[in-house]
């Protein structure tokens, strides 16, 4: 009588293993440079955010201040004259400002561009000025090049500047 087979035999096994081994060893460096990527495309979404809030705070003090509108501003409106940190409300939350912009602290730009930091949050944010906001990933292998820095210009017509994402670190 014939006997049948069953199993696989010792050299199919190798090779299979072989095979994974090989695949592993050409995806694990690719998956550890996509968790880089990652941090590094979600801070430049944090940086659009930024710039899109201060542009979005502004033209909602131009529109409203210029039609001596009221209802939507906080007590003394988005005072672009003389500067004061006054601000507007934007989705039910007050946004100071300054010069028409918001200004560079937890409820200025970080409120206006709801950006989340401290434990539950996403971003390291810290205020190393008066004037300015540093937005880093959490996690980053390196936060000194991988963060963006959002600084407010407190002058009449001072538009404020967002650095571009330094991103070799992230």
């Amino acid at each position: 009588m014939k006997k049948l087979q069953k199993g696989f035999t010792l050299i199919e096994l190798i090779i299979v293993i072989t095979i994974i081994g090989i695949l592993a060893a050409i995806a694990l460096p690719r998956y550890v440079a996509l968790q880089s990527d990652a941090r590094a495309a979600k801070l430049q979404a944090a940086e659009g955010a930024v710039k899109s809030a201060a542009m979005l705070v502004k033209a909602l003090c131009m529109t409203q201040t210029g039609t001596g509108s009221t209802t939507r501003l906080l007590a003394n409106g988005c005072n672009a004259a003389a500067g004061a940190n006054v601000g507007v409300i934007m989705d039910g939350t007050n946004v100071t400002t300054g010069w028409m912009y918001p200004t560079a602290d937890l409820a200025g730009i970080q409120t206006a561009s709801q950006l989340t930091s401290g434990a539950t949050g996403d971003y390291t944010i810290t205020f190393p000025t008066a004037t300015s906001m540093r937005v880093e990933p959490k996690n980053a292998s390196d936060g000194t090049t991988c963060f963006f820095t959002y600084t407010w210009n407190p002058t009449n017509n001072g538009t404020p500047t967002v650095s571009p994402s330094t991103i070799t670190g992230c």
